[in-house]
């Protein structure tokens, strides 16, 4: 039996045994028609190999293919691991409460008219998985089209199948495939098993009344024969769950690939249609899904690739790339290539370039991208030798082989080159044989299929692939740094109220927090102000306060370069002016007196609290241009100094960190370190909903950040 964690969303864990391996199978809602949905998963059972016992269930009673049919569920012997429910959706219910009533453990229901109907099809849809929750009935859909289990030769499936053969469990791992869509389901499963790639399960689930993504993950993550595990995913309808199973498969070391769409609104509006499910923050997920160590993938090509290549190659890179070609054309493209994708090509190093050299002639450089030109033609042996010297160079971390089509008795010589200079090493390599539209000779098909190499036949496809799971790599090697920095200190409760915080109250709290803020006070009076900027020294800024005025600027409410004290107390009375003519109704906390500072980059750091995926920072170019551009970059909150470091340099204004045009350096390490403790404080603290800081001024190295502005919403 699958041991599962024993809980989901507090509810005790059902186990999906007796829907992935059934020794007992009933099909409810059977027709004599010819053709008809319920002998179409019959056959298809039957085809797919099942030997245990089948009964049928249908109206009009009779025999279909030989066998008996009961005319009601009650009818059924007690304890039947599988019930197949080919019944129209306003007689699912009533079927779920009999099999629950005769011991049935697991159901299927392709009905679709639930969710995606809208209300009163979503409220049908959960009573259906709260009947079959209580009464200890595993179910998938509604709204599935079926399922694959490969491992054990076992098929649901309502469309009619060549149902393939069962896979070879002797011969290492396999990918299993979920998906919420069939169509796409099944579109993966035929692309990877097309390319010779094992496959384990594929499922559907379709509008996961009870049972979903989460849920099928961890029964792959303890099936013996998976060794990756492709989604894809038009909602997570429950986030914990998610990131808890995909963060079991990262223990596991099997590598989760995700494909979701809902970039665009259009996508999200065609996935609630689609499975009546109310589309989510998109950039959250993806921020969280990969912190967890999912590997996000953005088509269906790149969900294809990334299975086999993970399957393949489970540990994701960290170098650069390797080209061996024959073509400096190619070579020039990957260059093109390679930093919109976020990789690099290293220069060989000098042990690798002087092994080369000994075996290349003068007019070919031992260099990386490694050029072979024609000799490839009559020296095929400098494919594997190329191969193998890239891959051992401690810089590159993949390496791609793209070579022209040759003749098919050639083709074959080639690869077998290629397969010997990948044999030593461990880092990912694919080999592209180009000219796509021309067919590959079988002699190679085979023969790549059984070494399980990965072999495309585009360039710019692979090159996109390795990208992929090197950004990965990269990110989960950062994650991992070690993180020496002091915890978060606060002394005492945060003594906050409910709702939108006045500036002053949240600057207090980052001054608790050991961020830099301005000098200065709240002031009530005129006179009290005159006094603090005598404290701090002129010039001083004016800024009006109150927890319901979000853009002070917008109604003169922030007065620059006071210089002195009659200054100041002209400057309070047009500030006051300002506020009053904007807003007649509004009372003020007072006015806050801060010393003027120096000007330095300014920045944004921010942080808010996703219903679903829980807290996520924000950082990026401030002041104005964070609206105006954009240009910010979304981190999980628990993340070390080093990777927020890196992340800051994939800002597309990351050039003003290290200086421009004769600004100074940013000092990276301050900025981190506040990113850092907003981290924390949203970690330790679920009252506070949402933190901007815009700007944060930051200054040269060393010299450290100051947070001009301070917003804090509480619940």
């Amino acid at each position: 039996m699958t041991q599962l964690p024993p809980s989901i969303g507090g509810a005790a864990r059902l186990s999906l045994d007796p829907i992935f391996r059934p020794r007992s199978v009933a099909i409810i809602g059977m027709s004599a028609k010819p053709g008809s949905a319920g002998q179409v998963v019959l056959g298809n059972m039957l085809q797919g190999g099942f030997t245990g016992t089948v009964h049928l269930v249908g109206r009009s009673g009779g025999e279909i293919m030989g066998r008996p049919v009961l005319t009601d569920v009650a009818q059924l012997p007690e304890g039947v691991d599988l019930a197949i429910l080919m019944l129209p959706s306003e007689a699912v219910l009533a079927n779920i409460e009999a099999c629950v009533a005769r011991g049935v453990r697991g159901a299927v229901c392709f009905a679709s008219g639930f969710a995606e109907m809208g209300d009163a099809g979503r409220e049908q849809q959960r009573r259906i998985g709260e009947v079959a929750r209580a009464g200890g009935l595993a179910l998938l859909g509604p709204n599935t089209v079926g399922y694959f289990n490969y491992v054990d030769a076992f098929t649901v499936f309502m469309v009619e199948q060549n149902i393939p053969p069962p896979l070879d469990r002797d011969a290492g791992k396999a990918v299993a495939v979920v998906a919420q869509s069939g169509g796409i389901g099944a579109h993966l499963a035929a692309s990877l098993r097309m390319r010779g790639v094992p496959l384990s399960y594929m499922m559907t689930t379709g509008n996961e009344a009870q049972q979903g993504l989460a849920e099928m993950i961890d029964f792959f993550v303890d099936d013996p024969y998976t060794g990756v595990i492709v989604v894809y995913a038009e909602q997570i309808r429950s986030a914990p769950d998610f990131l808890a199973a995909a963060g079991r498969a990262r223990q596991a070391g099997k590598p989760v690939v995700l494909l979701h769409p809902g970039r665009s609104e259009r996508s999200q509006a065609a996935a609630q249609s689609h499975t009546g499910a109310l589309a989510g923050n998109h950039a959250a997920m993806h921020l969280m899904v990969e912190h967890a160590g999912v590997v996000n993938v953005d088509t269906l090509e790149e969900a294809i690739d990334l299975g086999q290549l993970l399957l393949r190659y489970p540990q994701a890179p960290t170098g650069g790339l390797g080209l061996v070609t024959a073509s400096g054309a190619l070579c020039g493209i990957t260059q093109d290539y390679v930093e919109p994708l976020g990789l690099d090509l290293p220069a060989l190093s000098a042990e690798q370039t002087e092994r080369l050299r000994e075996h290349l002639p003068d007019f070919t450089p031992p260099r990386n991208p490694l050029d072979l030109g024609t000799l490839v033609a009559w020296k095929p042996e400098l494919i594997s030798l190329g191969t193998a010297s890239l891959l051992a160079d401690a810089d590159l971390g993949s390496v791609l082989v793209s070579l022209p089509m040759p003749g098919p008795e050639t083709a074959v010589v080639w690869l077998r080159h290629y397969l010997q200079g990948i044999s030593a090493s461990a880092k990912p390599a694919i080999l592209v044989m180009q000219s796509e539209d021309e067919p590959l000779p079988p002699a190679f098909i085979e023969e790549a299929q059984r070494s399980g190499a990965i072999v495309m036949r585009s360039p710019e496809r692979a090159l996109r692939a390795l990208s992929r799971i090197t950004r990965f790599g990269r990110a989960r090697a950062a994650q991992a740094a070690p993180d020496t920095a002091p915890a978060l200190r606060l002394d005492g409760p945060l003594g906050l109220g409910s709702g939108t915080q006045a500036e002053w109250v949240g600057k207090q709290l980052l001054g608790r927090l050991g961020l830099r803020v301005p000098a200065g006070a709240l002031a009530t009076t005129p006179d009290e102000a005159v006094r603090i900027a005598a404290d701090i020294g002129y010039p001083v800024v004016l800024k009006a306060q109150a927890a319901t005025l979000a853009h002070k600027s917008e109604v003169g409410g922030v007065l620059l370069n006071i210089a002195d004290a009659a200054a100041l107390r002209a400057a309070w009375q047009r500030l006051h002016d300002n506020v009053r003519r904007a807003e007649p109704q509004l009372v003020l906390d007072g006015a806050l007196v801060e010393k003027m500072g120096e000007r330095g980059l300014e920045l944004v750091v921010g942080a808010s609290r996703d219903p679903n995926w829980g807290p996520i920072l924000m950082v990026g170019l401030g002041g104005i241009w964070v609206e105006a551009l954009g240009d910010v970059q979304l981190l999980a909150p628990d993340l070390p100094r080093s990777a927020i470091v890196q992340r800051l340099r994939s800002l597309k204004a990351a050039k003003l960190l290290d200086g421009f045009r004769g600004a100074p350096a940013v000092d990276l390490d301050a900025v981190a370190e506040v990113v850092a403790l907003l981290g924390q404080l949203m970690l330790q603290h679920p009252e506070i909903t949402e933190v901007d800081i815009n700007p944060l001024v930051a200054y040269g190295k060393g010299q450290g950040v100051v947070a001009l502005d301070a917003l804090i919403v509480t619940q």
